[in-house]
């Protein structure tokens, strides 16, 4: 009989705890079995497949490569059928569509949620869940099925083999400061300049800090004079506001928080273009409300950056 007729979803999850206890009796503990069964169903697993899938050492499991590749199918046939179980509760509760999306920080003030508030004008019952975490980490959240869309800079994104990608616009660098900063009055801004004032940087290997660094190496400029890195966009905005230091952002991040008057775009010149799109699984049965979610990010993504208010408070002029 086919081995793969015999697993059942108890089975994946202990394939996951030894895994992640690397130890035989501890998966056992917590999976409320004993170490005497986990061993026998392991053996007898390994010997129908053909193939060990841990090696056993002294200090304990360690996946060997059939152990990885069944490890990465079990996690992601765990997370869709908890998916489906969601889907159901989602179903039976009276709502209609429910989609997960994962953003990056450039396209999160703005985008991304004016989209989800056109989703439910157009679908009320529908559910969406957001998260937003660096463009890596969440690529990985949706190659295990843990995401059914992601949103973000596409610059360092290289084509994987389950998922495909959509540009939506082209964004760029701004110099952003708190309004009333020294630099606001200054119409031709020089790099000499710049370097005067600490800067805000995002930390290395993100996109944005990845983006400015190539624009500094162009203009043959040295590392900016860093007194702070850190991701988080709302800690970076309350920084700026009560000093003066500097940071850069993109266009419509800089844009959506000009337009409230808490910060203000520099007159410089950076010369940056990145694409941001969304990132989706390449299968034949996606949820019924992923494409009309992609349809509200491509009419969002189509609107000019000054009317995106119009789709968060459709009360507005």
């Amino acid at each position: 009989m086919n081995w793969t007729r015999r697993l059942r979803l108890q089975h994946l999850h202990l394939l996951v705890s030894l895994a992640e206890t690397g130890s035989i009796s501890e998966a056992a503990r917590v999976s409320f079995t004993t170490q005497p069964a986990l061993s026998k169903w392991l053996r007898e697993l390994e010997e129908s497949i053909g193939a060990p899938l841990f090696e056993r050492h002294a200090r304990g499991l360690h996946l060997t490569a059939h152990g990885s590749l069944l490890l990465a199918h079990a996690r992601r046939a765990l997370s869709e059928m908890q998916r489906a179980r969601h889907a159901l509760d989602t179903l039976r509760d009276g709502n209609s569509f429910r989609v997960a999306i994962g953003t990056s920080p450039a396209p999160a003030p703005n985008l991304v949620p004016a989209a989800i508030m056109e989703f439910l004008r157009l679908h009320p019952s529908a559910q969406v869940t957001l998260e937003e975490t660096p463009m890596d980490m969440l690529l990985e959240r949706l190659e295990l099925r843990q995401l059914d869309l992601v949103v973000g800079r596409l610059d360092n994104y290289a084509p994987r083999q389950p998922l495909r990608s959509e540009r939506l616009y082209n964004d760029q660098l701004r110099i952003v400061c708190r309004a009333g900063h020294p630099l606001t009055r200054r119409m031709h801004l020089t790099w000499e300049e710049l370097y005067a004032f600490d800067w805000i940087v995002w930390p290395g290997g993100t996109p944005v800090r990845s983006t400015f660094d190539i624009a500094l190496t162009a203009a043959g400029r040295p590392p900016l004079p860093c007194r702070i890195e850190s991701s988080s966009l709302v800690g970076n905005l309350w920084l700026l506001q009560y000093s003066d230091l500097l940071s850069v952002t993109s266009a419509r991040v800089a844009e959506h928080f000009a337009h409230r008057g808490l910060l203000v775009s520099l007159n410089f010149a950076l010369g940056t273009n990145t694409p941001v799109g969304m990132c989706w699984r390449d299968e034949p049965f996606a949820d019924a409300g992923l494409p009309q979610m992609m349809e509200c990010l491509r009419t969002i993504a189509a609107a000019e950056p000054g009317r995106l208010d119009s789709y968060l408070n459709p009360k507005e002029p």
